[in-house]
């Protein structure tokens, strides 16, 4: 269903789909509706039950999504409600992945009172499994290795003729961030968002 045929009114949400408590965020990713059809969006609010996106295409109430979100990775759940500019959806989650979701949300929204600086002041570690993949501008997903890395940023090693223009945008592992210089070997990348420390080497690294 286009934008322009999406309903206006938002539908109620029963006392089950809000027994989280809802936190706003900012946080940009892509959905797959269930005909496969793949479209950017917006997370504007979520819990670890649910979470509202600011999308272009909006499905039928009930039809499954799969959303991939910055940070978060995959989280899959079905359409709980419309609105004139995009819909919210249930997270289908064990407990486990939940309160994975819930320390993430308090650090996203906490991060303005912590007021932690995002540059290479912070400290930087070398990952245990420095393997990860590398999505460049064009699309292309190849293997690189992580030199080090920060809350805000991360040391890539990669071919010369594979190095992404400086200023350009890539993904490794979950992470978005910028091309800001290159560095022998290699090239620096700076995150779009400052990474949770507990989940830095799973965001950058992890399959």
């Amino acid at each position: 269903m286009s934008l322009s045929q999406a309903k206006t009114s938002i539908l109620p949400l029963s006392e089950e789909q809000r027994r989280f408590q809802r936190v706003r965020v900012n946080l940009l990713g892509r959905y797959m509706l269930l005909d496969r059809r793949e479209f950017p969006c917006q997370v504007t609010n979520m819990s670890p039950g649910g979470m509202a996106l600011i999308a272009p295409v909006i499905g039928d109430k009930g039809e499954k999504v799969i959303a991939y979100v910055d940070h978060l990775g995959r989280l899959e759940g079905v359409i709980t409600r419309l609105f004139q500019n995009g819909f919210a959806m249930s997270i289908g989650a064990t407990s486990r992945k939940r309160d994975k979701l819930a320390a993430q949300l308090t650090w996203l929204a906490n991060r303005h009172i912590l007021d932690l600086p995002e540059d290479r002041r912070h400290g930087r570690v070398v990952p245990r499994n420095p393997k990860a993949h590398l999505v460049l501008p064009n699309g292309v997903n190849i293997a690189c290795r992580v030199i080090d890395m920060s809350l805000s940023g991360a040391a890539v090693a990669l071919t010369p003729d594979l190095l992404p223009p400086v200023g350009s945008v890539v993904t490794i592992g979950k992470t978005t961030g910028r091309v800001v210089r290159y560095i022998e070997n290699g090239f620096a990348i700076e995150f779009s968002r400052m990474q949770h420390p507990d989940f830095l080497e799973e965001n950058v690294t992890g399959t």
